[in-house]
């Protein structure tokens, strides 16, 4: 228990201060870069740089747990903390629990933070600032189908969950039966509510003899139940940082609408899979560190794990882009690294679990 507690403690330590440099480095080299193209206002400036923290956040964090990890074990063996422990009878399954215990309760914290749209939209928002002055910008000429209609919205804004300049188009029988025409639309109790409409109708046969088209005026109608505007927002904009809640109720809404989810099954596997890798990497690499500089070249060493662990993280920010824009399936580029990587570090594990060097 005390070696546990003096390992997590260390290992703590050394990852917010390896964060914390990690996420400054980032926001001030992307606020060098972009400070012309960002508004006067210095709460704009203020905001678009806390929005570019998290995502430093959510795009650093897996890397920032595995360095802490190599600067921790290079303490203990620098300082012969480690060489004291195992003359103490701890195992290597002793030392290496701190590091999976601590690195699964924080990437666990991780995907929790994704239940946040602030956290999990960051990067969409601070472009947003970037680009238009305002965090969350309206989104237009949006044309989607939905229960065998076609919908246009000329403009939705999210934050307001109203819709101006609605269509909607009903098809039977391949052919244009009716026309919705309003001015605006309001998201209220699961479902967008038109105060007033027109509805154009035509007729069946179009001839000398038929009746021509009819408008109708109708009040209070209730359309797209269930489509709350965030949805409408990522999955019709092919946006892909959903927040938790938002994946699934997209997939579970269109899962019986014809509509390809590929990247909503996506995003959920880049919350729920891909961070695991970094207990996986964790061990796969502590079984490579020596226990005394008398055995091999720590500085030479730590260069090496780093250099392999950012080659390891790029292949899969590499790989999860590729399924993002739908290059790959994402089983392959999220699930099946991961699972390799949890197979190499369960031989790993094992082969060591009883504490032989």
């Amino acid at each position: 228990m005390l070696a546990f507690r003096y390992i997590a403690f260390h290992y703590l330590k050394y990852f917010f201060i390896i964060l914390i440099a990690l996420v400054l480095f980032f926001v001030g080299f992307d606020y060098m870069g972009q400070a012309e193209k960002l508004s006067d206002s210095a709460n704009l400036v203020l905001i678009y740089l806390v929005y570019k923290s998290f995502f430093a956040i959510d795009t650093l964090l897996p890397l920032a747990l595995v360095f802490s990890m190599i600067t921790t074990k290079i303490f203990l063996i620098r300082s012969n903390a480690l060489v004291s422990f195992y003359s103490l009878g701890y195992s290597r399954i002793d030392v290496l629990k701190p590091f999976v215990v601590v690195a699964s309760a924080i990437t666990i914290l991780f995907i929790t933070l994704h239940s946040s749209s602030s956290f999990s939209r960051a990067e969409e928002f601070s472009g947003n600032i970037k680009n238009n002055a305002e965090y969350l910008s309206p989104t237009r000429d949006l044309f989607f189908t939905y229960q065998d209609k076609y919908v246009y919205f000329s403009k939705m804004l999210p934050l307001q969950e109203s819709a101006q300049g609605i269509r909607v188009f009903s098809i039977k029988d391949n052919s244009l039966k009716e026309v919705l025409v309003a001015s605006s639309a309001v998201y209220r109790n699961e479902s967008w509510v038109i105060e007033k409409a027109n509805i154009i109708t035509k007729p069946d046969d179009i001839g000398f003899d038929s009746p021509g088209i009819r408008v109708d005026e109708a009040h209070n109608l209730h359309i797209l139940e269930g489509f709350r505007p965030k949805i409408l927002d990522q999955v019709y904009e092919g946006k892909v940082n959903f927040t938790i809640g938002d994946a699934f109720d997209a997939l579970f809404l269109l899962s019986d609408q014809n509509v390809n989810t590929r990247n909503i099954k996506g995003a959920l596997y880049k919350i729920f899979i891909y961070p695991f890798f970094v207990p996986c990497l964790i061990v796969i690499i502590f079984f490579f560190v020596p226990i005394s500089p008398r055995f091999l070249n720590v500085s030479l060493f730590s260069f090496g794990a780093i250099l392999a662990s950012l080659l390891i993280w790029g292949i899969f920010f590499m790989l999860i882009e590729l399924a993002s824009n739908k290059t790959i399936p994402s089983e392959v580029g999220v699930i099946a690294p991961v699972i390799i990587l949890f197979f190499l570090a369960l031989w790993q594990w094992r082969k060591h679990r009883t504490g032989s060097e």
